[in-house]
C-alpha cells in the first residue's frame, strides 16, 4: 500500500474522485457546470420570487411547487462547492463530518422532492377527482400540515444511517468515486459491520421513493378515469394540461435515480465516468429542468415572468 493511502485511512479526511481521466480537461468541464448550477439558483430563486409576490399563485399547488423550487435549490447549494472545487482546482479532499453532513443533505433532499411530488399529485387528484371540495380539502392549515410532514419524514428517517457512519471504522482507502459524498459510498470504504445500513437504506427507498412513485401512479390512475368520464374532449384535454407539468416533473425526478440505480447495480463494468456523471445528472438534472418546466407549462407563472422581464428591460 502506497504512503498516500496510508495517510489516508490513518486520517479522517478523504478524497474526492471527480472526473478521472479528464483531469487536464477540468477548466473546460467547469464551464459548463458553472453556468448549469447557476441556472438552478437563478431558476429555483425566480420561481420562489414570483410565487411570493404574485397574489394569484397564493394557493396550494404554487406553496407545493414552491417547496419544490426550494428543495431543488437546497440540493444545488448541498454540492456545489465540492464539484465546483475540483473542476476549479481548489480541493478534492473533504472531512468526515463534511462528508456526512453532504451525505445527510443530498439523500435527505431527495426523500424531500419525491414527497414533494407525491403531495402535488394529491393536489390534482383533488382538483381533478373532487373539485368541489378542492378548498375544503386543501386549507392552508392542511397544506401547512402536508408540507410539515414531508420536511419531518425526510430529516428523520434518515438520521440513524447517518449517525452509524459517523461511528464507522473506515479501513480501506479514503477515496471516493464521485464528486460529492453518497452513503453506498462510504459503506464501502467501512470495514464495520454494515447490515444495518444497508437493509435500511433499501427498506428507507422502498417505503418512501418506491411508496410514492407507487401513490402517484394509483393517483393518475384515478385522474384519467374522471377525465375519461367527461364528455367534452375540450374539457377533457382542459384537464389533462393542469397535470403536464407536474408528469415532467415527476419523470425527470424518477429516471435518473432509476439510471444511477442501474449503473451502480449492474454497471460494474462500465467505465468510472459513466458513475460519476449518472451521479452529476441525478444531483442537477431535477433542480435545472423543474424551474424550465413549470415556467413553459403553467400559464400563471409564464405570464408574470413575461411581465417581469418586460418592466426589467423597458
Amino acid at each position: 500500500m502506497s504512503t498516500f493511502s496510508t495517510a489516508m485511512i490513518n486520517s479522517s479526511i478523504f478524497l474526492l474522485t471527480g472526473f478521472p481521466g479528464l483531469e487536464k480537461y477540468y477548466h473546460w468541464i467547469s464551464v459548463p457546470f458553472s453556468f448549469i448550477y447557476a441556472l438552478v439558483f437563478l431558476g429555483n430563486c425566480m420561481v420562489l420570487h414570483v410565487i411570493r409576490t404574485e397574489p394569484t399563485l397564493h394557493q396550494p399547488m404554487f406553496y407545493f411547487l414552491g417547496l419544490l423550487a426550494l428543495t431543488d435549490l437546497c440540493i444545488g447549494l448541498s454540492t456545489v462547492h465540492t464539484v465546483l472545487g475540483i473542476l476549479w482546482g481548489l480541493s478534492q479532499e473533504i472531512g468526515l463530518d463534511a462528508c456526512i453532513s453532504q451525505t445527510y443533505f443530498v439523500h435527505g433532499l431527495s426523500c424531500t422532492e419525491s414527497g414533494v411530488l407525491l403531495v402535488m399529485a394529491f393536489d390534482r387528484f383533488t382538483a381533478i377527482c373532487n373539485p368541489l371540495r378542492y378548498s375544503s380539502i386543501l386549507t392552508n392549515s392542511r397544506v401547512i400540515q402536508l408540507m410539515v410532514t414531508i420536511l419531518m419524514r425526510s430529516a428523520l428517517s434518515i438520521l440513524p444511517v447517518i449517525i452509524r457512519l459517523k461511528l464507522f471504522i473506515y479501513c480501506r482507502p479514503h477515496i471516493l468515486s464521485h464528486s460529492f459524498c453518497l452513503h453506498q459510498d462510504l459503506l464501502r470504504l467501512a470495514c464495520s459491520d454494515i447490515r444495518f445500513n444497508s437493509f435500511y437504506a433499501l427498506a428507507l427507498v422502498i417505503f418512501t421513493l418506491l411508496l410514492d412513485a407507487i401513490l402517484i401512479l394509483i393517483s393518475y390512475a384515478f385522474i384519467l378515469h374522471t377525465v375519461l368520464a367527461i364528455a367534452s374532449p375540450e374539457e377533457r384535454l382542459k384537464s389533462l394540461q393542469t397535470c403536464v407539468s407536474h408528469l415532467c416533473a415527476v419523470l425527470v425526478f424518477y429516471i435518473p435515480i432509476i439510471g444511477l440505480t442501474m449503473v451502480h447495480r449492474f454497471g460494474k463494468h462500465l467505465s468510472p465516468l459513466v458513475h460519476v456523471f449518472m451521479g452529476n445528472i441525478y444531483i442537477l438534472f431535477p433542480p435545472l429542468m423543474n424551474p424550465i418546466i413549470y415556467s413553459v407549462k403553467t400559464q400563471q407563472i409564464r405570464s408574470r415572468m413575461k411581465k417581469w422581464f418586460s418592466l426589467k428591460f423597458l
